[in-house]
């Protein structure tokens, strides 16, 4: 497709970020003056006003560019997804953080990736010349690192980067992908790109610098850890 003719539909799950949606949204805009896009905002029933914040960029920028779509409680990551792919008019979706640890300047980046090698996904990663992450503890750095280390391994899966949540799909790709995976919590993002890459899905990666989130706490806990490896076995036995 002409790349004049591409939209791209960004979904950003959130929950209780108040302090940072508006932020995100005027980065966004502010970084992709020239493309047809639209904000989805998937908020989980957050009790700090997220929604109320989001009414108002409604009001801002338009209804038709920001889209909220709320569920009553946290539902999970993967139907978060699943949720906002229902209301996407694009034919690119892009899935992000709402917290800033993605800043959108890279976004320019996944966009000229995807026309210059026509790829059915671009994926943001940390661990190429030029990536990295920024405002993490070594312990959080190793986590990581340990995590992505122990995947390549044992899955085989063709990116430096499985944890990753900063991704450029074709819709029709994100579709079909997310329609096989059954993960939920940390290890989503790895089933995901592992199932891509065995369908024999064209994967981009493009470098990006991960910051620590700016308001609020992280999310990610020794539940979501013990959850990973569970995962990792998962993938070894049915992929």
């Amino acid at each position: 497709m002409d790349a004049a003719k591409n939209k791209y539909s960004i979904i950003v799950p959130t929950y209780n970020e108040r302090l940072n949606i508006a932020l995100i949204v005027y980065l966004i805009f502010k970084h992709l003056p020239d493309e047809d896009f639209e904000i989805i905002v998937v908020d989980d029933g957050s009790p700090d006003g997220t929604q109320e914040i989001v009414k108002q960029l409604q009001k801002l920028y338009g209804e038709d560019r920001i889209l909220l779509r709320p569920r009553a409680k946290k539902l999970g990551l993967g139907t978060a997804y699943i949720h906002g792919l229902k209301h996407a008019s694009g034919n690119f979706v892009v899935i992000m953080d709402a917290d800033l640890s993605h800043h959108p300047k890279y976004l320019p980046s996944f966009i000229k990736k995807q026309l210059e090698t026509g790829a059915s996904i671009v994926t943001g990663t940390r661990y190429v010349t030029g990536g990295g992450v920024h405002g993490w503890n070594l312990m959080r750095k190793l986590t990581s690192r340990g995590a992505n280390v122990l995947a390549q391994t044992f899955l085989w899966p063709g990116v430096s980067d499985l944890t990753g949540s900063f991704r450029l799909y074709k819709k029709s790709v994100l579709e079909d992908v997310i329609s096989s995976c059954v993960s939920k919590g940390y290890v989503f993002q790895m089933e995901m790109i592992v199932r891509a890459s065995r369908k024999g899905y064209h994967i981009e990666e493009v470098p990006i610098t991960f910051v620590d989130r700016v308001f609020g706490s992280s999310k990610l806990g020794g539940s979501e850890i013990v959850e990973y490896l569970k995962g990792l076995v998962y993938l070894m036995i049915t992929t």
